[in-house]
C-alpha cells in the first residue's frame, strides 16, 4: 500500500468513527452528545402539570403554551397529573423520555417536597435540567366572606382567637407551599387553624368558595379571578410590598405580620438528558412569549411580573429555596397528616 493510499484509508476510517458516535450519540443520549433533531420542535410537546386543571400553575401554563404554541406553530399540551402534592407528576415526568418533547412544570411546593416526603421516587436536583422560572407571586391570605365575615387580618386574629380550633383552612396538599404558608401564619400569630388538605388547589379553591373550608393562604395567580369577582376575599399577601395588579390588597407589613413573606413560584425543567439545543432553544422561545405584551398583561393581572431567571441561575435559585424550606419545616414541626 503506498503512503497516498494510506492516508486515504486513515481519512475514510476517521469518518466513519465520526458518524459512528453521531449516531450512537443520538440514540443512546450519550452525555455531551446529544442532539436534538433539526427544526425543534417538529411535534407536539408536552408540559407535565402535576397538579388537577384550575390551580395556579394551570392559571399560567395555560396562557404561555398557548403563547408558545402561536409562536413556533406546533402544539404545547398540558398534561395535568395530580396527586401527593405535586409528586405523583414530578416522578411522572423525572422518567419521560428526554428527547426535547417532554418538560415539568413544578412549583415552590417541590422544593418543599424532599424536606415532607421521607421517600421520593425522583430528585428535582439530579434527575431534572433547570430551564427557568416562569413566574413568582404572593401567597395571598383569603376567606369566604359568608363564613368569616372580617375586614382584615386584625378582624382574622381576634376571630381566631377567640374560637381556638374552630375554624379550618384548605390547601393544595401535604406539604406544598399552602399548607406551609398556613403552619408559618400559625406559629407567627399564635393561634390554631385545622389543615384540611386537598389534590390540589384548584379542588381546595372550589370548596373555599362553596364554604365548605373557611380560609386558604393560595396563590394569589389562582385566587385572582374569584377576588375581583367577591366570591373570596382577600385580606393581605405575603410580601413586605403590594403586588402588582391588585394595589388594594395590603401587604403583609401592612398587616401588621411583617416576617410572613410567602411566594408560590413555578418553574420548567426537562428530564436529564434532555439535548442541551433544547434547552437553549426553549429558553428562547420563552423569552421571546414573556417580551410580548398579551403575556405582560397577563402576569400582571395575576400579581406577578415576567421573570428573567434562567439555566444555572434558576437551578440555584431552586437549591437555596429547598434549604429554605427544609428549615421551615423543621421550625413548624409540619408533618404528612
Amino acid at each position: 500500500m503506498t503512503e497516498d493510499q494510506a492516508r486515504s484509508r486513515r481519512q475514510v476510517l476517521r469518518q466513519a468513527a465520526g458518524t459512528s458516535l453521531g449516531l450512537l450519540a443520538g440514540s443512546a443520549g450519550w452525555p455531551g452528545l446529544a442532539r436534538a433533531e433539526p427544526g425543534w420542535p417538529n411535534k407536539p410537546v408536552t408540559w407535565v402539570v402535576p397538579f388537577p386543571a384550575g390551580g395556579g400553575t394551570d392559571t399560567f401554563a395555560r396562557p404561555l403554551c398557548a403563547q408558545l404554541t402561536k409562536q413556533t406553530g406546533r402544539q404545547f399540551i398540558i398534561d395535568n397529573k395530580g396527586g401527593a402534592g405535586g409528586t405523583v407528576g414530578a416522578t411522572l415526568a423525572s422518567k419521560a423520555s428526554p428527547d426535547g418533547y417532554s418538560f415539568f412544570m413544578g412549583a415552590v411546593h417541590h422544593a418543599i417536597a424532599p424536606a415532607m416526603y421521607p421517600k421520593l421516587d425522583y430528585r428535582l436536583e439530579e434527575d431534572f435540567i433547570p430551564v427557568g422560572l416562569l413566574s413568582s407571586v404572593p401567597q395571598v391570605i383569603v376567606v369566604n366572606p359568608s363564613k368569616v365575615p372580617v375586614k382584615d387580618v386584625a378582624g382574622l386574629l381576634d376571630l381566631l382567637r377567640k374560637n381556638p380550633g374552630k375554624l379550618n383552612y384548605g390547601s393544595a396538599g401535604n406539604g406544598t407551599s399552602h399548607h406551609l404558608a398556613g403552619e408559618l401564619f400559625k406559629i407567627q400569630t399564635k393561634t390554631f387553624i385545622t389543615h384540611i388538605p386537598y389534590r390540589g388547589a384548584g379542588p381546595a379553591l372550589q370548596d373555599l368558595i362553596a364554604g365548605q373550608v373557611d380560609l386558604m393562604f393560595d396563590g394569589l395567580a389562582s385566587s385572582a379571578t374569584h377576588i375581583k369577582s367577591g366570591r373570596i376575599k382577600a385580606l393581605a399577601v405575603g410580601a413586605a410590598k403590594r403586588a402588582p395588579g391588585f394595589p388594594d390588597i395590603p401587604s403583609a407589613v401592612e398587616a401588621g405580620i411583617p416576617n410572613y413573606q410567602v411566594a408560590t413560584w413555578y418553574g420548567l425543567w426537562a428530564p436529564k438528558g434532555t439535548p442541551k439545543d433544547v434547552i437553549t432553544a426553549m429558553q428562547a422561545e420563552l423569552k421571546k412569549a414573556f417580551a410580548t405584551e398579551e403575556l405582560r398583561a397577563i402576569w400582571n393581572g395575576l400579581g406577578t411580573d415576567t421573570p428573567n431567571l434562567y439555566g444555572d441561575a434558576f437551578g440555584k435559585f431552586v437549591h437555596g429555596e429547598i434549604l429554605r424550606w427544609a428549615e421551615v419545616v423543621k421550625t413548624s414541626g409540619a408533618k404528612l397528616d
